[in-house]
């Protein structure tokens, strides 16, 4: 009885771990691992800012969005996939950060990030963010943030300054008077 009852918690066990994934793997397509954070938001002194890399790529409603067509202003990227639990419950406090700061200029870039098309949409249905979403199957956007963020790490939002500089970072779900805060103080910047 005590073997069976080892065994069957040894597979549960590693069942779960498995689902977190392991810091350093890659997601391959359909893989719904990811890596969660606290959701902590980091700012990064001016003068440790180290510049975004290029993001374009189509968009979930087939259009076109780049972080260059945002020059000169704050822009939020936040990387998601539809299979995130913590992905779908920080999608509220997106949607409301973005409609309260748009006003002020700030814009907010969605990374659908290893996801099945027909699912991102109708997650965008559903959650109607009110901005758009790069739809980064292969992973391409999120790799180019490796070293800032590790590729399976969603969801992961970063706030992106007036001169395209990487200016924070969290991992994991952010909470909206986090976010509220650290995109205000990145907008107050000169």
């Amino acid at each position: 009885m005590r073997a069976k009852f080892l065994a069957a918690a040894s597979v549960l066990l590693v069942a779960v771990a498995g689902c977190a994934g392991a810091p350093g793997s890659q997601p391959q397509t359909g893989d719904t691992r990811f890596i969660a954070g606290d959701g902590r938001i980091t700012l990064f002194q001016a003068a440790d800012r180290v510049p975004a890399p290029a993001v374009e790529g189509e968009t979930l409603d087939g259009g076109t969005a780049t972080l260059a067509a945002h020059k000169g202003k704050v822009v939020v990227l936040n990387f998601w996939a539809s299979w995130c639990a913590p992905c779908r419950a920080e999608a509220p406090v997106l949607k409301e950060v973005a409609a309260k700061t748009k006003a002020d200029g700030v814009e907010f870039l969605g990374i659908d990030f290893k996801d099945r098309k027909a699912d991102a949409l109708a997650f965008e249905r559903s959650q109607a963010p009110g901005y758009p979403s790069i739809f980064d199957q292969p992973g391409r956007v999120a790799l180019s943030f490796q070293g800032t963020v590790p590729p399976a790490a969603i969801p992961s939002t970063l706030i992106i300054d007036r001169q395209g500089r990487i200016a924070a970072r969290a991992l994991g779900a952010v909470k909206y008077p986090d976010l509220l805060d650290a995109v205000t103080k990145v907008g107050g910047e000169k």
